[in-house]
């Protein structure tokens, strides 16, 4: 099961990755995605830690 929980993590941080090439091409303050996109990067890290933190709860074995 925590090998799910690695798996996962590994595709937010790689969608994020893309994200990040991708935000470059968007003017800065377009209708706020600038914002948005702080706000959402900022969620998706507290939940990355929040799934690494349970991988214990979840995989007593690890």
């Amino acid at each position: 099961m925590s090998h799910q929980v690695d798996r996962a993590v590994e595709d937010v941080d790689k969608a994020m990755a893309m994200l990040r090439e991708a935000i470059r091409l968007v003017p800065a303050r377009r209708q706020a995605f600038k914002a948005n996109h702080d706000r959402m990067a900022r969620e998706m890290a507290r939940l990355t830690v929040a799934l690494m933190d349970a991988r214990t709860a979840i995989d007593p074995k690890d």
